[in-house]
């Protein structure tokens, strides 16, 4: 979500449905060349939150800031709380129309990691985004302008220990685009790979589960982005030339609902979000291996 955008354009023409996902294979012993193929151990878990109903958010850190992307988008730490839906306990991010622009609300993991040498970290989530207009439930696609995110990144010197977007979500009032991403470079501010990363992939309305596969095999770094099951993207060095897997981390995780840009992303003037559109997160889980 963070973004250098003098050198950001999203390329919707870019963003279609991808087919032939293959699930990624997250269980054979890595093996490389001389060495005797290893056993994975036992997935052993960093982070997990729930979010039960009388719980805390204290694995979290809440926002009070406006968005990087967004000046007019204003994270209040109140925003995040855990609320019920469709029978389950959630976290709940609610973007609504201010004044003066529009608030809504962002948690990072306090937690942070990276996968070292024959390491593997997975880290997964279920989400729902979803509007209300009056009493009524609508669709996300419905709203117009509304930007939620679910990645991981190292903010500090952004992005020169890099970003990885397991979910950008986008609305255009009747349509919502889905896509992964990366985002690296080796000067503060100043991102290196255009949009040469960007993986779109097309969604209905509902719950989705997110998980993003980071592995270190011998020195050898990778990422895989799989939604519901399938493959969306598998990110290597040879994504571009400028990249530069090894270099990232440690990361955070992020959940937020950005409202509007900065850039030409969407039509400021144009944002809808009913009367409040909204983000839940069922779960958020974060496991460690050896490889």
């Amino acid at each position: 979500m963070i973004r250098n955008l003098t050198n950001y354009g999203l390329g919707l023409a870019l963003l279609a449905s991808l087919s032939a996902c293959q699930t990624p294979d997250v269980s054979s012993p890595a093996s490389t060349g001389q060495q005797s193929a290893r056993v994975a151990s036992a997935w052993a878990p960093v982070l997990t939150d729930e979010f039960n109903a009388g719980g805390s958010l204290s694995n979290w850190q809440l926002a009070n800031r406006a968005d990087y992307n967004s000046s007019r988008c204003i994270y209040t730490p109140s925003v995040p709380v855990i609320s019920n839906l469709d029978g389950k306990s959630c976290l709940l991010l609610t973007a609504t129309k201010t004044a003066t622009g529009f608030q809504s609300g962002l948690c990072k993991s306090l937690v942070s990691f990276k996968p070292a040498r024959n390491e593997e970290y997975h880290t997964y989530a279920s989400i729902k985004l979803i509007a209300m207009a009056g009493t009524t439930y609508q669709g996300f696609a419905a709203t117009y302008g509304a930007w939620p995110a679910f990645w991981t990144v190292q903010e500090t010197n952004w992005p020169t220990k890099g970003e990885i977007d397991i979910m950008e979500g986008y609305s255009y009032g009747g349509t919502a685009r889905f896509a992964s991403n990366l985002f690296y470079g080796t000067t503060t501010g100043s991102n290196l790979l255009g949009t040469s990363a960007e993986r779109p992939y097309s969604l209905g309305e509902g719950w989705h589960t997110y998980e993003q596969y980071w592995k270190n095999s011998n020195g050898t770094v990778s990422v895989t982005i799989v939604v519901d099951g399938a493959t969306v993207a598998t990110y290597t060095n040879a994504v571009n030339t400028k990249l530069r897997l090894e270099n990232f981390g440690p990361h955070n995780v992020i959940l937020n609902l950005n409202v509007g840009s900065n850039n030409t992303l969407f039509d400021n003037s144009k944002i809808n979000l009913l009367d409040r559109t909204m983000m839940y997160v069922d779960y958020v889980k974060v496991d460690k291996r050896t490889l």
